[in-house]
Order: structure tokens, then sequence, then C-alpha cells
């Protein structure tokens, strides 16, 4: 499915985090940061649990260079994750932030 069937779903009042993070992942392949990152936001909004979906909010904002915003995303996914028990989400996003910090120290 191409992303037109998907926003066609969307106005069509049939939207859901699955379908906006399919859609997430869609621009962020494509390059267009800021429309991931809309489509992202509110699958997170749908859905605070989705902790895929927080980290890929978190990379579509670290494109847009919103690194504290990223850091905020990963931090709730880390939360998210952590509560339903998905460990390796929750590795994936500390090696987001461990990347953040190391980008921050002075060499």
């Amino acid at each position: 499915m191409d992303k037109n069937n998907f926003l066609k779903m969307i106005a069509a009042g049939r939207d859901s985090a699955l379908l906006r993070f399919t859609l997430g992942n869609l621009y962020l392949e494509e390059d267009d940061a800021a429309a991931a990152a809309e489509h992202l936001r509110r699958a997170v909004d749908l859905d605070a649990g989705y902790a895929a979906a927080w980290k890929q909010l978190g990379k579509a904002l670290l494109a847009l260079g919103r690194e504290d915003e990223a850091r905020a995303a990963w931090g709730d996914g880390i939360a998210a994750a952590s509560a339903k028990g998905s460990v390796q989400a929750v590795k994936e996003m500390q090696v987001q932030l461990r990347r953040l910090d190391k980008k921050r120290q002075p060499s």
C-alpha cells in the first residue's frame, strides 16, 4: 500500500496508532522527517504505550535537529516499553540517548 491509501483511510475516519506509525515510517524512508514526526506524534497521542512509535518519533525529531524533543520522546518511549516489558525497545532507545549524550560532550 502506498501513502495515499493510508491518507484516504484517515480521511475516511479510520485513524489508528498503527496506521499513523506505518505512515510515519514511510515518510522516514523518504527522508521527510517533518511529515514523519507529525504522523508518529499522532500515533503516540492515540496510544501512549506504543514504544515503537516513540522510538521512531525520536528519530524523526532528531533528523529535524530537535534534539531535546527527541530526547523527551525516547524518555517517554523507554517508560512505555518498560511498562510493557519490551526490553529490546528499552535498550534501543537507551542507545539513542547515549549517542546524544556523547554528542553533547566537548571533545
